[in-house]
């Protein structure tokens, strides 16, 4: 017992002794730490003069600004049975995409039944039509004529009867007159007359009511049938017409089945191009009519599409020169379209509003659609500018504030600031050339802290009033007396023109 407390008392023993000695070892670097900023090395930065280029920096993707579109053209879509690899080189008319043709087959051969049906239908008017014109004919030159032949023969015997009945009677007033033929033969003759006549007028009668009435009766009830039959042949012309055009139209569809290229180039796939909406394509894929399916773009005429978030567009104007960078490849184009309206904006994009930008691209070999790319748009330049970086600049409510490192020690001072391009800032009054600047003085310095966390503008003007002499600021009157809204130098930069 005796043994084990005693191995008890050698441990807690060692263990002290070793966190003394973590505590002696630690005294130095919590010194180190406590030490006050105005001991420790201040990092600076040389104001200097030089050249200023303002860029708006966006990721985008390479793509053509003229594309041949390969549609589906199969009325009511159909499924994809083979489909060309996407990045393949073709020719004109290489097979791209094969869709499924059975139902257009089976559609073919009903079609095609229905177009022999409308054409023996057409066949039968067309002989109908003619039997009623050819009816009109034998009507006018036969069946009217022998009519009318018949009834001036009539009319050729009735008026032999009436002569011969005249002659009779004539004859028989002689021998009556002689006293050889009774009154009642004389009365027979003068009644046999009188009947030749009335034969002979009737006969005559007939001839005008078949030239006048009959003649025009048939006339009209043929040329009525004749109407009839070309109505009906239209009819079945024009239906035979569109059963023609539907059994052209499926031909055509089984023609669509296989879809061909229309000229040279580089295949890609709808997504390919950022502004396409539409799914890619695979083997058994369904798809519908007017759906592009693949694309091939004009290598000769590419473009660069980014999306610039809305602090800076209001600064992209057409024709502002910008660098590509693609691949190793660094290029020149010039800003040349700016969308008006802006992208829709949603988690999926962290609430970040773009504008859509083309950015134009000189023709150079080696470049394909869906290279990623980075993309400086030139905003502005300026050049023997007075610049700084934007580290040590401190934005209060009363303006911007820098903190110099002079021989008797770092003084405070107000600056007013000019354009930005988020790493320096252009200083138009406050500094001069060769003054040092402390970077990132609100992590050295307790005032710029204090300054920083500022929100009263009045408090903050009474604080630099209140600075010792040796620490005012080295602004003019003037320009210390020109109060500024708090505006990030960034921001600031980009409501410049």
């Amino acid at each position: 017992m005796r043994g084990s407390a005693r191995t008890r008392w050698i441990k807690r023993g060692a263990i002290l002794t070793g966190l003394v000695a973590v505590f002696v070892a630690a005294v130095p670097v919590v010194t180190t730490l406590l030490r006050p900023a105005a001991d420790q090395e201040l990092l600076t930065h040389r104001v200097s003069r030089g050249d200023l280029a303002i860029t708006v920096t966006a990721d985008g993707t390479l793509e053509s600004s003229e594309n041949i579109e390969i549609k589906c053209k199969v009325k009511g879509g159909s499924t994809v049975l083979w489909v060309i690899e996407p990045g393949t080189l073709v020719s004109p008319g290489d097979v791209l995409v094969e869709l499924d043709k059975s139902r257009i087959e089976d559609n073919i051969t009903q079609q095609q039944i229905n177009y022999e049906t409308a054409l023996a239908n057409h066949i039968i008017s067309q002989s109908e039509v003619e039997v009623a014109k050819t009816s009109i004919t034998e009507y006018l030159e036969g069946t009217f004529q022998e009519e009318k032949a018949t009834i001036e023969k009539e009319i050729f015997d009735a008026e032999e009867e009436v002569r011969a009945a005249l002659l009779a009677y004539e004859s028989a007033q002689r021998l009556a007159a002689k006293g050889m033929v009774g009154s009642l033969q004389l009365e027979s003759r003068s009644f046999a007359v009188e009947s030749a006549r009335k034969d002979l007028e009737l006969k005559k009668r007939r001839l005008e009511a078949l030239e006048k009435y009959t003649k025009q009766k048939r006339l009209q009830e043929l040329e009525a049938a004749l109407q009839a039959a070309e109505a009906r042949l239209a009819a079945d012309e024009a239906a035979l017409q569109l059963e023609k055009q539907r059994l052209e139209r499926e031909k055509q569809q089984l023609e669509n089945c296989t879809i061909r290229s229309p000229g040279a180039g580089l295949v890609i796939l709808p997504s390919m191009a950022e502004w396409k909406q539409t799914p890619d394509i695979e083997e058994g894929a369904t798809v519908h009519e007017e759906q592009t399916l693949l694309m091939i773009p004009d290598l000769n005429q590419m473009q660069v599409k980014v999306g610039i978030h809305e602090a800076k567009v209001d600064r992209l104007r057409i024709g502002m020169p910008a660098k590509v960078q693609l691949q190793g490849m660094t290029l020149m184009g010039v800003v040349d379209e700016i969308a008006e309206v802006t992208r829709p904006a949603g988690w999926w994009t962290g609430n970040i509003v773009k504008y859509d930008t083309i950015v134009k691209l000189e023709s150079r070999p080696g470049l394909k659609p869906g290279m990623s790319a980075i993309v400086d748009v030139v905003l502005a330049e300026y050049h023997d500018v007075l610049t700084v970086p934007v580290a040590c600049i401190v934005e209060t409510p009363a303006g911007f504030l820098v903190w110099v490192k002079t021989a008797t020690g770092v003084e405070r001072r107000r600056v007013e600031l000019g354009d930005t391009n988020d790493e320096f800032t252009i200083v138009t009054s406050g500094l001069a050339e060769g003054d040092e600047v402390v970077l990132n003085p609100t992590a050295f310095l307790e005032e710029a802290k204090l300054q920083a966390l500022r929100t009263d503008p009045q408090g903050a003007e009474e604080s630099e009033a209140q600075q010792e002499p040796g620490q005012a600021d080295a602004a003019q009157p003037e320009q210390q007396a020109a109060k500024k809204d708090p505006i990030d130098p960034a921001a600031k930069a980009a409501k410049k023109p």
